[in-house]
C-alpha cells in the first residue's frame, strides 16, 4: 500500500488530533503526548460523527456526540456507545512530515 504525505509534525499540537481527508476518506491523525504519530479512520463508528472535535488524552479519543471512547493506538472501543473498533492505519515521520499508509 502506498504512503500519503498527511501534514507536517507541527501541523497537530501534542494530545491532540488533526482530520485528513484522502480519496474520499476522512482520517484522524494523533499525536501523544510522548511526539508519536498514530492515524484511525475519522469518523466514530457509532454515527459516523467526524472525530475532529473530540476530546484527545492519555492515547484515548473521546467522540464528541456521545463520548464513546476508543484507545487511538490500537483502534479498540472503550466505552459505549461505541462497540465497533476503529480501524488503524500506519504512521511515520520522515523529513518533518507524518506519513500514513492506507
Amino acid at each position: 500500500m502506498p504512503w500519503i504525505d498527511a501534514c507536517a509534525t507541527d501541523d497537530i499540537d501534542e494530545e491532540d488530533l488533526i482530520r485528513f481527508d484522502h480519496d474520499g476518506r476522512t482520517f484522524a491523525l494523533y499525536r501523544s503526548h510522548n511526539d508519536e504519530y498514530f492515524c484511525t479512520d475519522g469518523l466514530c463508528t457509532h454515527e459516523h460523527v467526524h472525530l475532529e472535535n473530540g476530546l484527545v488524552q492519555e492515547y484515548e479519543i473521546e467522540c464528541p456526540k456521545h463520548n464513546a471512547t476508543f484507545d487511538y493506538r490500537t483502534g479498540e472501543a472503550l466505552r459505549a456507545p461505541a462497540c465497533v473498533n476503529l480501524n488503524t492505519y500506519p504512521a511515520k515521520v520522515d523529513g518533518g512530515r507524518v506519513w500514513i499508509e492506507i
